[in-house]
This record gives structure tokens, C-alpha cells and sequence, in this order.
């Protein structure tokens, strides 16, 4: 999961991550929440400086999409959950990163940044604007899906 994270980034050793943590999300909307929660409460663990809010705020917008996007209609609705949505958070020294897992093979598409009246179709401008980079690939191997991630740069402390 981490070899597209290293493209255009200094080395990412997956054995240097300092803390990593991950969740199963329910394929229901509520999940959002869980999502904000469970993020919350693990980045209350870590020093993540004045990146904290950002990061929560596009956590929700990548459980978000994933939950609206990338499961199949009946399962938004409480239908049953053979796909899955995987919360995980990857904290270095120097940054972080927050990736979500779905069973869609979709390209995730930013919406329209100047329709600021739309209800919806701004949550990958936001995830651009506050995130340092961010960016997504299928996965490999036997496993259906892919997986949007979302990248912090964080203070030295």
C-alpha cells in the first residue's frame, strides 16, 4: 500500500512508521462519524501539532466519498457488508498519512471548485487544499478496490 506514497516524496521506510492505526468502516453513512471519532482519539495520542484539524477534516472527506462513491448503493442504506471500508493512519517523524480502502475501482474526480452553492462534489478540493499532496491506486495483487490517501507534512517537535 505505501509504494505509490513514495513517488515524488522522500523515502517512506514502512519500517520507520512510528505509530500506525487502522479501522474497519461499517458500509453505512453513519460510519463518518466513527471515522471522525476514531481519528480524533488516535491523533489525542500523537503529536501531530497544528495539523490536528486538517487532518480530522479530511479523514471525514475521504470516509466520506469512499462511503457515497465507491460501495454499491445498497449498502449506504444498510444493506449487507461484504464491501468494506478501511480507515488507516501512518504517522512518521516528519508526516503522516491518512489512506482509505474501498472495494470500487472508480478514479476518485475532484468536483467543481467554483460551484461553492453545490451541496456536494467539493470533497477532493478540499482534501487538495488542506492535505500537502494526495493521490490514489488500485491494489495490487488479489484484493478489489483501491485506496485514496492523503498526505501532512508535520513539524519537528
Amino acid at each position: 500500500m505505501l509504494k505509490p506514497l513514495r513517488q515524488g516524496l522522500p523515502p517512506l521506510d514502512p519500517a520507520a512508521v512510528s505509530d500506525a492505526a487502522s479501522c474497519l468502516l461499517p458500509a453505512r453513512y453513519e460510519a463518518v462519524r466513527e471515522a471522525r471519532r476514531f481519528t480524533r482519539g488516535t491523533l489525542d495520542q500523537w503529536d501531530v501539532g497544528d495539523r490536528f484539524d486538517d487532518i480530522c477534516l479530511v479523514v471525514s472527506e475521504l470516509a466520506t466519498n469512499a462511503l457515497r462513491h465507491a460501495l454499491p448503493a445498497a449498502h449506504g442504506r444498510g444493506g449487507e457488508q461484504s464491501a468494506s471500508v478501511r480507515l488507516q493512519l501512518m504517522r512518521w517523524a516528519d508526516r503522516l498519512v491518512c489512506a482509505v480502502r474501498d472495494p470500487s475501482h472508480e478514479t476518485p474526480v475532484p468536483g467543481d471548485s467554483d460551484d461553492f452553492s453545490a451541496e456536494s462534489g467539493r470533497g477532493l478540493v478540499l482534501v487538495d487544499s488542506f492535505a500537502d499532496s494526495w493521490g490514489w491506486h488500485p491494489l495490487a495483487g488479489g484484493l478489489q478496490g483501491k485506496v485514496v490517501w492523503a498526505m501532512f507534512r508535520l513539524r519537528a517537535g
